[in-house]
């Protein structure tokens, strides 16, 4: 099928088809997520064992290489790498990239449900933990007021703390600094001895006196009751009188052999803003969510929460999402100083203003069309991606310019405009569709790549090839279309406005000289 011909018979369908694809690159383009790289999801999980109070050695022999050498045979393993320290054991399992994780963690908790009773008993149960990029903080920041650091510590964690986690996209929002309630039992060792009591009689006892128990149904006429002894402590004054033991008959409280204060937990850290004490709070972001989006609408609520309380000072001390919204728009600004001097060079080598906006229009739709076709597979709008857009600009320009050249000789050799466009696009299609066929077999390799660099110049590659494609359909369509409206074929010297005939002929005589040269 002769597509060009095809296109200039039909020219309302055309043009409309490229307004379509032009309206859904758009409408794609605005609902394209923002990020800084390609989604990466490490092929490694991590085996995590904690028995407190036992030595690296132990923890070596007890734990750690009982779980290496029982998932050494699980299939796509690349390496393990395993850490012993005190009270603790981490068993690092990489797998092969192109591994499917979800079925790796199933075999690996079979695995772990099958060795757990050749672990020790009082070892904690092992966990398993998938690395993700997702769990590193996206946004940090302080908050100060005029309060008591342990009354805004308490406040942050009532008011501030659950109204960000409720924000779509994020995970959970972590506090830290100020003082943290905490109640300390400071016991006496001398009366420990004296009365006989150990610690762990002290700590079981508490333990045990601190819950809420339920009793069960009780009939109350034609219903029953559900009753419930509420046991907790509301404060350290009932704590004090809880019997620990009894010697003689006679009851020993905690009293006797401690002192129970209401204090904060021991402070390690220090956060000020501004020189007043403050607190820092950060965010974590859900797996798979945008990082762009969460961070606005994080942001949103804050605005919210400095209105409602206007005491307080809220300063963002890092968010990620302006680095990424900073390197897009230095991807995007070198994309349209790309498309603006290829252009201009269009213009001083065609000399035509006619020829060069027909030809600069193909730049556009071929990049809105492919934000159409990012957006449906799932791309983000990243460096990657973005950089392929900006690799991409000045070849998306030579299929027009070889269509429009062959057109432009056919009508100077006196063709009508109908037959000079129908032959001169018709002539070169298979020369453009072969060169840009030949550009393509330079990124298909890239789609091939595994580990990190596939991830990364996937993308990139895909959006190139895209780009090509949609500038290829651009050229023998839409080119053909344009040329046969509004392509006049008229000397350089007959340009209207006297700054535009000065421009042309100066680089007329630019290229003169050239041809001599050569």
């Amino acid at each position: 099928m002769n597509l060009p011909k095809v296109a200039i018979h039909r020219p309302v369908t055309v043009l409309m088809l490229a307004a379509v694809v032009v309206l859904l690159g758009l409408v794609s383009f605005s609902r394209l997520p923002v990020d800084l790289m390609p989604d990466v999801e490490f092929p490694s999980l991590t085996v995590r064992t904690q028995y407190s109070g036992v030595g690296p050695e132990e923890i070596e022999t007890l734990i750690t290489r009982p779980i290496e050498r029982s998932m050494a045979s699980v299939p796509m393993i690349e390496r393990i790498t395993a850490t012993s320290s005190e009270g603790s054991s981490n068993v690092t399992i990489a797998f092969e990239w192109g591994a499917n994780l979800d079925e790796a963690s199933a075999e690996i908790r079979t695995r772990l449900d099958r060795l757990r009773g050749a672990l020790p008993e009082d070892a904690d149960a092992p966990t398993l933990f998938k690395f993700d990029p997702s769990q590193f903080p996206i946004l940090y920041m302080a908050i100060a007021g005029d309060r008591d650091p342990r009354e805004l510590r308490q406040f942050v964690e009532d008011q501030m703390q659950y109204r960000l986690e409720r924000v779509p996209g994020v995970a959970a929002a972590d506090i830290s600094g100020g003082l943290r309630r905490q109640i300390l039992v400071e016991l006496d060792l001398e009366k420990l001895l004296a009365y006989d009591i150990s610690v762990g009689n002290v700590v079981n006892t508490l333990r045990r006196e601190n819950v809420n128990e339920p009793v069960g149904p009780v009939p109350e006429g034609e219903f029953e009751v559900l009753l419930r002894t509420q046991g907790e402590f509301d404060s350290v004054v009932p704590m004090r009188s809880v019997v620990v033991t009894t010697r003689g008959g006679v009851p020993v409280y905690l009293r006797d052999i401690a002192e129970v204060k209401d204090s904060f937990e021991e402070v390690r850290q220090f956060i000020r803003l501004d020189g007043q004490p403050a607190i820092r709070m950060s965010v974590r972001k859900q797996s798979g969510a945008n990082t762009v989006t969460v961070a606005n609408a994080v942001q949103e609520e804050l605005a919210r929460v400095r209105r409602d309380f206007p005491d307080l000072r809220i300063t963002s001390i890092f968010d990620q999402s302006e680095y990424i919204e900073e390197s897009i728009a230095n991807v995007r600004s070198s994309a349209i100083y790309g498309s603006v001097l290829a252009i201009l060079v269009l213009f001083l080598f065609l000399r035509n203003v006619r020829s060069t906006v027909i030809i600069g229009v193909s730049i556009p739709i071929a990049v809105v069309a492919t934000f159409a076709l990012m957006y449906y597979y799932g791309f983000t709008l990243n460096t990657m991606s973005f950089g392929g857009l900006a690799l991409g600009v000045g070849m998306l320009v030579d299929n027009a310019i070889v269509v429009l050249e062959n057109i432009f000789r056919h009508r100077e050799s006196g063709e009508t405009r109908e037959q000079a466009a129908i032959l001169g696009s018709s002539e070169v299609s298979t020369a453009i569709t072969a060169s840009t066929l030949t550009t393509l077999a330079v990124f298909a390799p890239l789609v091939f790549l595994t580990g990190m660099a596939g991830v990364m110049f996937q993308q990139l590659s895909l959006v190139v090839a895209f780009a090509l494609a949609c500038s290829l359909i651009v050229a023998l369509t839409v080119i053909p279309v344009l040329c046969h409206r509004f392509l006049q074929v008229r000397p350089p010297d007959r340009e209207h406005h006297p700054i535009m005939r000065q421009m042309v002929e100066r680089s007329g005589a630019m290229l003169h000289a050239l041809d001599l040269a050569y």
